[in-house]
């Protein structure tokens, strides 16, 4: 069988853009209004022990993913109960940003087209891409990041005559408080998220490399949106809270004289490949959870039925864009925290204390 592999620009690419994706869209660190940009910060801080667990757990099990590691630490059969779990974690994850590029959608750019039909195009196309396999999926990311990366910077740059300093203060007018909430928001979603990866890169060509991709790659995309966070401040002030989208809000605020307006379609391209990426990479794990759950051949004989129940629970998991609003800033970061703090902590204790055992085993054999 083909083995697929991922080059660490290609790995960085996938990484970054996966933060990136449905962040860009919602944004980061809301509650902690005109500090929220602070708050992403302590997001990413508070993300970066978990990244030193997550790219441990890949160099102590070099070619395995997420579900076989599992199941060499945890034996078949407790094995596959947490692999049933972030099966489930992925799928809802990705469900939940189809979601949000269906409620964008349907919102600003083509409220008289039904949402189910944004979320089939979409989802179909995941489809394909994941079917086509994670080394495609890969290289797409890096030929368009460059490409992204230029659109957001010259965005920005043309945004600078509608940036009023005043909006940004007072700092930490409100304490303390609504900074570290907002920072727990921003670690859970979306720099958490790529507790997935361990699905992905088993796939790596160079197996001493998760650490340096999961810290340039989560950092660098940190960056972005705390920079775009702070933009949508800047230019927005108090009316970004009642925005559903405030990135799209802020671009469409750019007119410079009559030849540069109208510049949120470049926005919506960024979104769209964004939250492409995203869903691709969680219909992939839990696509290749499942096959290695019930021993299948190989995960892409079930991408089209897995995309397409994703496809439907996307358009049922909410009844309104409120009620999506309310679950990303409300719950969210609770129901992933196991996903993403507790359960990895006790797999690496797990893999510490198993690798550690086996080596005092060999080392008694070899004495004897």
């Amino acid at each position: 069988m083909y083995k697929e592999q991922i080059t660490d620009k290609e790995a960085f690419c996938l990484i970054a853009l996966f933060i990136m994706g449905s962040t860009l869209i919602l944004g980061a660190g809301g509650e902690a209004k005109n500090d929220s940009w602070l708050a992403a910060i302590v997001g990413l801080i508070f993300a970066i022990p978990m990244l030193f667990i997550y790219s441990r757990l890949l160099f102590l099990f070099p070619e395995k993913d997420l579900f076989d590691i599992l199941n060499i630490i945890f034996g078949n059969f407790f094995g596959k109960i947490i692999s049933i779990l972030y099966i489930w974690y992925a799928f809802h994850l990705g469900a939940l940003v189809l979601r949000n590029f269906g409620e964008f959608m349907n919102t600003v750019t083509m409220p008289e087209t039904p949402m189910l039909v944004s979320l089939f195009c979409m989802g179909m196309i995941c489809v394909i891409a994941v079917n086509l396999g994670i080394e495609v999926i890969s290289r797409f990311s890096a030929y368009v990041f460059p490409i992204l990366i230029f659109i957001l910077v010259f965005i920005d740059l043309l945004g600078i005559t509608n940036i009023h300093f005043s909006n940004i203060k007072p700092f930490l007018g409100n304490g303390i408080t609504p900074v570290l909430k907002g920072g727990f928001l921003s670690f859970s979603f979306p720099f958490a998220e790529s507790v997935l990866f361990l699905g992905v890169f088993f796939s790596l060509k160079t197996k001493k490399s998760p650490l340096k991709i999961y810290l340039s790659g989560v950092i660098f995309a940190g960056v972005i949106c705390i920079s775009l966070t702070a933009r949508n401040i800047l230019v927005l002030g108090e009316f970004r809270e009642k925005l559903y989208f405030p990135s799209y809000a802020a671009v469409s605020r750019i007119n410079i004289g009559d030849f540069l307006q109208r510049m949120e379609g470049s926005v919506a391209l960024v979104l769209l490949l964004g939250v492409f990426i995203k869903t691709s990479i969680c219909l992939f794990v839990a696509c290749k959870g499942i096959s290695k759950l019930f021993n299948l051949n190989h995960y892409s004989s079930i991408t089209i039925q897995v995309g397409l129940l994703m496809i439907y629970f996307s358009r049922t998991v909410f009844d309104s864009t409120m009620e999506m609003q309310n679950w990303a800033f409300k719950v969210y970061r609770y129901y992933a925290f196991p996903f993403q703090v507790i359960i990895p902590i006790f797999i690496w204790i797990f893999a510490e204390v198993k690798i550690a055992l086996g080596k005092n085993k060999s080392k008694g054999a070899a004495s004897k």
